[in-house]
């Protein structure tokens, strides 16, 4: 006996449509054979909530399943027919015997089974199929095109667009199962997954990266070239740019459907030079005296 598909999905009897269809896309995205390689027990759970999905996710068969005219299978449940259903209704025959059964004829009972079982002829939907992509991080941030293989060895164009994220689902619409008796196919829905990179991470719109500067840079400012996911650009450094000083480049940050873009933040490392030189400890040197030597004229005045 197939399992009561509220429970398999985790929902309340209430619960609205949408409720189980975000129940279903959650557990399936959890259980899908793709992300559980050679994992029998996902497999058969997989198995189990898109059964389930597949009553529930059909409000007409859910509104069977609740009336108890399909159970959890689908299947159609048999109903004790007596006299009386037969005996209402103007011209409706009466089959009663003098003790007072119920005296069904076959041509009833073969119209009433045939009747039932009309309405599994009814179109329906394809099932959902769900796939998972990954991505560089530059190539989420800029959007672009990619290429899936399905499990039948035919290849999808997937779009993905400028600022997708981790998690992220696409969904390509007629990309699913093929319908039954003629319904609509299901659709493809893409699971994005964004591979770290070592230079960027990412917050909200905004997107931040370190940048090492040498010594003589930090004291004196000049011009330095930072990474951003569209390409290196060169900066402004000010005059005493300090470990930790963080500069903003506006619109290098991460595309919003609007057109608009987050920032990039730049968080500066002052790098000493990798070799000794003598040169320059004698100006540091030079540098502490005197400015030792400030320091005591200023505190004895």
């Amino acid at each position: 006996m197939a399992a009561d598909p509220y429970q398999t999905l985790g929902v309340r009897r209430e619960a609205s449509q949408e409720e189980i269809q975000k129940s279903y896309r959650r557990l399936a995205k959890k259980l899908h054979p793709d992300l559980n390689p050679g994992n029998k027990k996902a497999e058969e759970e997989f198995k189990q909530v898109s059964a389930a999905y597949d009553l529930l996710g059909d409000p007409e068969k859910r509104g069977r399943f609740d009336r108890g005219e399909i159970d959890a299978s689908g299947a159609e449940t048999p109903r004790q027919r007596f006299y009386r259903d037969f005996a209402e209704g103007d011209g409706a025959q009466h089959y009663t015997s003098d003790a007072g059964f119920a005296d069904l004829g076959s041509d009833d009972i073969l119209s009433e089974i045939f009747g039932r079982r009309g309405g599994s002829d009814r179109p329906r939907r394809g099932q959902d199929l769900y796939y998972r992509m990954e991505l560089d991080f530059v190539d989420a941030i800029n959007g672009g095109k990619r290429q899936i293989t399905l499990p039948d060895g035919q290849t999808l164009d997937v779009t993905f667009p400028p600022g997708a994220q981790e998690g992220q689902l696409l969904r390509l619409r007629g990309k699913g199962r093929p319908g039954i008796k003629g319904g609509q196919p299901g659709d493809a829905l893409i699971e994005l997954a964004v591979r770290p990179d070592p230079r960027f991470t990412r917050r909200g719109d905004d997107i931040h990266v370190e940048l090492t500067i040498g010594l003589a840079e930090a004291v004196l400012g000049g011009k330095a070239t930072a990474p951003t996911p569209t390409g290196a650009v060169s900066m402004t450094i000010p005059k005493w740019a300090n470990t930790g000083r963080v500069l903003r480049l506006k619109g290098k940050g991460v595309p919003r459907p609007d057109g608009t873009h987050g920032d990039e933040y730049v968080t500066l490392k002052v790098k000493l030079p990798d070799r000794p030189d003598p040169e320059l400890e004698g100006l540091i040197r030079q540098w502490v005296t005197t400015s030792s030597g400030h320091s005591r004229q200023t505190t004895e005045g």
